[in-house]
């Protein structure tokens, strides 16, 4: 700001306030006590408090009282912008962490919701954390520079109306906020109830009664179950899982198939490496339950193992089109794309290789569904690291439709999907315009561009003049000054 507005001045913080003032209390005084955790980040945010005796907090705390403002100076409490004014604290006394820096404003000089704004400004905090000294996670901003730090001081009237603005306007943007942080848990709503929908049929009931179908999906389960008694390898693998639990309403065309048996044959559903050795930077990738996010495999950060324990785990390995679920701590799902053929995974992955009686797209969708998804999370064994064993991965139950309905509700889940991906982005446009609203509000005001100016109201200059004049006494004459402020009772003095 080259110019400041009419009546403005230059000052700083340390000239409206007093820093860091102390109380004092009887014993037994029941006071407020603010931790960090109860400090809030927004600008109306208001702190909240826990009721203590004054023995409790005398000693080894922080020191405050109604209408001061309290600013956290430690990383990252600073840069989140942790800084609040406590309101209504039992006898207007406080206490609280010794990372707050506690700023006291000189009554008619500085009005408390002004002098937090300021310590809401981007610039404010940018600043601050330059300054910051000690060592790496325990940083601090310096209790002199918040108190030398320079303020544009407006007069004491505007400063109120400032802030009065300031509220309202922010009160809007947090009302927004709040709206749009809905969002994302209704985009998830959406998305649960589209896949449902979709692996119970409904999504396609209009689809199925206007077309005609090759062979039924209850055909298909049927046929799957002859060509595995047809075989003794796999009839004994189907026979464990001849039982399939129906966890969902589904049409009478489909079917009902343990997850054994809608893999190849030859191609068992299993889980990799056990020890996958040293990082290498050359090798075999291989696919962890942290390198599955939103349905996909993050490539980039695949780690590597050696070819030679890649040939051990080769029952493992991986080709296009594979679907993996997550079987310890999170059932996530993927399907392995081309590029990634020849790779592995861990013992945390189980690996399916669908058979042509499924496509790969519609078991994913599957494996996905919250009502599996809940009966996998049912079948879960352990505590610290709860987690799957293949048995139960192999029974999993997998509802069958034909061929062509596969094809047809991975059409309309994709497209529901990509509606809700649009949704989801402008969301994030929105929130992100929120976002730059406070900092834009802040900026405005400290312009002098928020409020208009009132040329009746007293120049700040006239006011920190005043103080100026106190800072000059005699020594002798501020010391009965303050004396006489102690004779007052402690909640008198705290600011209310």
């Amino acid at each position: 700001m080259n110019e400041l507005p009419p009546g403005w001045r230059l000052s700083k913080i340390e000239d409206l306030v007093e820093v860091g003032p102390k109380n004092d209390c009887a014993d037994a005084t029941a006071v407020g006590f603010i931790p960090m955790s109860h400090m809030g980040t927004r600008f109306r945010d208001a702190p909240t408090f826990e009721v203590r005796t004054w023995l409790e907090v005398k000693k080894g705390y922080t020191h405050f009282a109604n209408g001061d403002v309290l600013v956290a100076r430690i990383t990252p409490c600073f840069e989140n912008g942790k800084a609040g004014i406590p309101r209504s604290l039992p006898n207007g006394v406080g206490a609280g962490s010794t990372e707050y820096v506690v700023l006291r404003p000189k009554a008619g000089i500085v009005a408390p919701e002004f002098l937090l704004a300021v310590l809401k400004t981007e610039r404010f905090l940018r600043d601050g954390a330059r300054s910051m000294t000690g060592a790496v996670g325990q940083q601090r901003v310096p209790k002199s520079t918040i108190a030398s730090y320079p303020v544009f001081t407006p007069p004491f009237d505007e400063q109120k109306r400032i802030a009065t603005k300031i509220d309202a306007l922010l009160g809007r943007v947090d009302s927004c906020r709040d709206r749009l942080e809905r969002v994302p848990q209704i985009l998830k709503q959406f998305r649960e109830a589209v896949l449902e929908a979709a692996v119970s049929g409904r999504l396609t009931e209009a689809w199925r009664a206007s077309t005609c179908v090759n062979v039924t999906g209850l055909q298909l389960t049927r046929d799957i179950r002859t060509r595995h008694e047809n075989s003794k390898k796999r009839r004994s693998a189907i026979a464990k899982y001849d039982e399939v639990d129906k966890i969902r309403e589904v049409p009478p065309s489909w079917g009902w198939i343990p997850g054994a048996a809608i893999v190849d044959p030859g191609a068992d559903i299993v889980y990799g490496i056990v020890q996958p050795g040293p990082k290498l930077s050359e090798g075999v990738p291989y696919v962890r339950g942290m390198d599955i996010e939103d349905g996909k495999i993050l490539t980039e950060q695949l780690l590597k193992t050696s070819e030679a324990i890649a040939k051990r785990y080769e029952r493992a390995s991986l080709t296009g089109g594979d679907v993996l679920l997550g079987i310890i701590r999170a059932t996530k799902v993927a399907v392995v794309p081309n590029e990634l053929a020849g790779a592995n995974i861990t013992q945390g992955t189980a690996r399916f290789r669908p058979s042509s009686a499924i496509r790969t797209s519609y078991l994913a969708r599957v494996l996905e569904a919250p009502a599996t998804q809940k009966w996998l999370h049912d079948c879960y064994r352990g505590i610290d690291m709860p987690g799957l064993n293949l048995a139960d991965v192999r029974r999993v139950p997998v509802p069958l439709p034909s061929l062509e309905e596969q094809d047809e509700i991975t059409r309309r889940v994709d497209a529901l999907f990509a509606l809700g991906s649009n949704l989801e982005h402008l969301y994030e446009t929105a929130a992100a315009r929120v976002e730059r609203l406070t900092p834009s509000i802040l900026d405005k005001a400290f312009r002098g561009e928020l409020v208009p100016q009132d040329p009746n109201d007293e120049p700040a200059s006239l006011l920190l003049g005043r103080i100026d004049s106190e800072r000059d006494k005699p020594s002798s004459a501020r010391k009965e000054s303050r004396a006489a402020s102690k004779q007052m009772p402690t909640a008198q003095r705290g600011r209310s």
